[in-house]
């Protein structure tokens, strides 16, 4: 190792431990980010106004309804002609009653007998309030109503449950709305929590209803405004998404989280359940048996709303026959072992990457991780010791791949010498062939070192895929970094920069100038082969391209790279002091002595290529 090298790396100490002193939060922070914590009165007021601007919305909406000057009996004739049967329920003042365990809190409105409004307890969002899944005033969830023309979330139910506050304390809870069109007719929603659960079950009931919904099948009516959450708006975009999971493929499909153009599918076949998936969190709706196939699901990009990403909007078909409905809510974190605990396929919801990288992150990363998080609590430390973990692991096919760099160094001589006997390009084939041809006597193999690197692609991915899905980084500070699921800004640029951002992330940068690092520590040995690309050109690209693409991206990732990196280092300078290049190329040399071995592929061809020449000699 050079004396610039070992400048670097102490620089590089140097900048970690200074931030890391520098960053250190004072008491006066602490207790700021205390109150923080607790600012669950600030939503309730902000609730409030919302509801009292809701209040003076449907009084408006009344006026319009039934103009003034009209007698009782002109108003009410009105009514039932708007409402037809539900004319008792057109009109009412908006009430709430919230049903709480000790996970969530879920605030009902009796306009729609809906979910209101679900609080998820101890998670904040990115600017320290508390962590509203969806707002009220911005959902829709009711049933269609053909002979009124009119869906459920627009009228009144009435609560049957007493109290404003409901809390489980063990077991479980319901509260009870009722659409009434009388005394014996009305439809019953039922809602159901239980101690330490995510899942709101929902039983929809229909009581004296068959000479007032003649239909066959009931459309249900989901709409949904899916609020920003997390610090970095861009990446939470790209992690927000509608999913859907059929019945009878067991199939999980999505609607293009990326896209800006409105997106539209029919599902095609049974469904089990539909998700509006948040980057961390899910609301997802879940059928006891199945909604119908033919259901309709829309997902909108809104770029210019400032509080709010994506609308997510369902039609869902549903048989009618008189006959309870029975459904239910997941209201929670896009955890891994929590969503696979219900064994329905929602740990789908999780981006860990197709085939073998998901493979990977599911048997091998996450149950690392998971263990490790048992006994540690900085997750800076944890993802330290599970870079050490993966790199001891992968030594081996390190030690290969380095070895082989090794075999082609020592043979630079004789490569340069055929380059010099076949200096035209026009002879190019033939250089190769003598290239191929040295090597292959040699017991030397181009790729050999290429394919350990492929071996490790599948880590590689699935921890690209695994960091920025981890919902327990989030809001987890390390160093400078406040928050190691998003990037770790130091420094605000009063502009931004195309493919950049208007940030600068430490991680980031240090992880490039670890890549940097390994390059003037490997560079000079890296070997080119004829017709292969250019490998030094890409491998000092990299470091750029990669300053561009992960300044927006999990610091936690780029924290694992830099590790990672690192520790690349250090296990190639040891490598390097281990093995002998004259020792190599005398291995080589011995090599040569031997007769060469025929692949069975290369025996074949020659066989084929014999009795092709005994034909036309006949």
């Amino acid at each position: 190792m050079d004396r610039n090298t070992i400048i670097g790396i102490v620089v590089i100490v140097a900048i970690l431990v200074g931030f890391g002193i520098w960053n250190k939060p004072s008491e006066k922070e602490l207790a700021k980010e205390q109150r923080f914590r607790d600012s669950i009165e600030i939503v309730q007021r902000q609730q409030e106004a919302r509801e009292a601007l809701a209040k003076q919305e449907i009084l408006q909406n009344q006026g319009k309804l039934v103009p003034d000057g009209l007698n009782d009996s002109a108003k009410n004739a009105l009514i039932k002609k708007e409402y037809g049967a539900f004319a008792s329920s057109a009109t009412g003042e908006k009430q709430y009653l919230s049903l709480e365990n000790e996970k969530i809190k879920v605030v009902f409105s009796n306009l729609g007998g809906r979910p209101y409004t679900v609080f998820l307890k101890g998670y904040r969002t990115y600017d320290s309030l508390p962590l509203q899944l969806f707002n009220g005033d911005s959902t829709v969830f009711g049933f269609g109503l053909s002979t009124i023309g009119k869906n459920t979330s627009q009228l009144f139910f009435t609560p049957v449950t007493k109290g404003k506050e409901i809390i489980v304390k063990k077991d479980s809870a319901s509260v009870v709305y009722r659409l009434m069109v009388d005394s014996s007719k009305y439809i019953e929603y039922t809602y159901t929590i239980h101690s330490n659960d995510y899942i709101v079950d929902l039983k929809v009931s229909f009581s004296g209803m068959e000479s007032v919904i003649s239909e066959e099948y009931l459309t249900l009516n989901w709409e949904q405004y899916s609020p920003q959450q997390e610090k970095g708006r861009k990446w939470e975009d790209q992690n927000t998404g509608l999913h859907y999971q059929y019945l009878d493929e067991d199939e999980h499909d999505y609607l293009s989280e990326t896209s800006s153009e409105e997106k539209k599918e029919k599902l095609t076949g049974r469904v089990k359940w539909i998700a509006y998936k948040q980057q961390f969190f899910a609301s997802v709706l879940i059928a006891d048996d199945f909604f119908l196939k033919g259901s309709v699901v829309t997902s909108q990009m809104l770029e210019t709303d400032p509080k709010h990403l994506k609308k997510f909007t369902s039609s869902i078909d549903l048989s009618y026959s008189n006959k309870p409905i029975g459904m239910s809510f997941y209201f929670g974190p896009n955890k891994y072992k929590t969503l696979k605990s219900y064994g329905i396929g929602m740990e789908k919801l999780l981006p860990l990457g197709w085939g073998i990288f998901g493979w990977v992150n599911k048997f091998v990363v996450i149950p690392i991780f998971n263990f490790l998080s048992e006994y540690i609590g900085s997750f800076g430390l944890i993802i330290l010791l599970l870079t050490i973990i993966i790199k001891i692991v992968l030594f081996p096919l390190t030690f290969k791949s380095y070895l082989s760099t090794a075999k082609m160094r020592v043979l630079k001589p004789e490569v340069d010498e055929i380059n010099k006997k076949y200096p035209k390009k026009e002879d190019a084939l033939k250089k190769q062939q003598a290239v191929m041809e040295m090597y292959k006597k040699g017991g030397v193999n181009p790729l050999s070192g290429c394919i350990p690197l492929l071996i490790q692609m599948p880590i590689l991915i699935a921890m690209f895929r695994f960091f920025p899905a981890s919902i327990e980084l989030r809001q987890q500070s390390f160093m400078w970094a406040t928050d190691l699921s998003t990037y770790d800004s130091i420094m605000q640029l009063p502009f931004n920069i195309p493919m950049y951002g208007d940030h600068i992330s430490l991680f980031t940068l240090l992880m490039a100038g670890s890549m940097v690092l390994i390059n003037l520590q490997t560079g000079n040995n890296m070997m080119t082969a004829p017709g292969q690309p250019n490998m030094k050109f890409l491998m000092w690209l990299m470091p750029i391209m990669m300053v561009l693409w992960f300044n927006n991206y999990s610091s936690g990732l780029s924290y694992y790279y830099l590790i990672a990196n690192l520790i690349t280092v250090g296990q190639t300078f040891i490598i390097q002091k281990s093995v002998n290049d004259k020792k190599i190329l005398a291995q080589i040399h011995e090599n040569r002595k031997k007769p060469m071995k025929k692949s069975s592929f290369q025996q074949k061809l020659e066989d084929m290529a014999r009795k092709k020449g005994m034909n036309v000699k006949r």
